[in-house]
């Protein structure tokens, strides 16, 4: 059955998946680059934007572990880009350049329409305004069987926790405080929304710690 997965989802040891003011110069918000330390230095990372090599311990082997069996991804809007409101046009792209990492289909939560968006390497980016079930529902009809993944930012997955529709969770712990931004846990009871902790382990730069919702 597919599942929901949120995978490699940095987070400070305060709680913050994102800094403050996010914005072009700033896509993780403020302070959000170091919650990223783990990963810059991975093959897998370094594969997609860096010179080739990288590191091969455990924080590569969970990212890679990230991209397999997923047949869309679900993003929100702030991942997609920093245009706020109405798209005043089509010229805003994502922050990948023209071949996205995804390589499946992806589905943008938004309150405003725009048309899809085919890109190098098989991504095209749809625009979803019916909200998190009808982006859940079109993701897993895309996946054909497989799982979706959703890749954020905070308040989408908080959306998704809140209704309890994220069936897995791994968040890689970076031992830095942010003090500010987007806290994902802020007014959520995991435990009473049915969450469990069955899986931790330690990485070269973080704690990957691994939640699913109880039977």
């Amino acid at each position: 059955m597919s599942k929901l997965r949120v995978q490699s989802f940095a987070l400070s040891l305060d709680g913050y998946g994102a800094g403050p003011r996010q914005d072009l110069e700033n896509p993780l918000g403020v302070g959000g680059p170091e919650l990223m330390e783990w990963f810059f230095p991975t093959r897998l990372w370094q594969s997609m934007y860096g010179e080739g090599g990288g590191e091969t311990g455990v924080d590569n082997t969970l990212a890679e572990a990230g991209f397999k069996n997923v047949g869309a991804w679900i993003l929100g809007r702030n991942m997609f880009g920093p245009v706020r409101g109405p798209w005043p046009d089509e010229s805003w792209r994502g922050w990948w350049g023209e071949e996205p990492p995804y390589h499946v289909p992806v589905f943008v939560l938004t309150h405003h329409p725009r048309p899809p968006l085919p890109m190098a390497g098989g991504t095209t980016f749809h625009f979803v305004t019916g909200g998190i079930h009808a982006a859940l529902a079109q993701a897993k009809a895309a996946a054909g069987g497989l799982d979706v993944r959703l890749g954020g930012g905070v308040a989408t997955v908080r959306q998704y926790l809140q209704e309890r529709l994220i069936d897995e969770l791994h968040l890689a712990v970076r031992p830095v405080l942010l003090g500010s931004g987007e806290n994902l846990f802020q007014d959520l009871d995991l435990r009473a929304l049915g969450y469990e902790c069955h899986h931790h382990m330690q990485g070269e730069r973080a704690l990957h710690a691994f939640l699913r919702k109880r039977s």
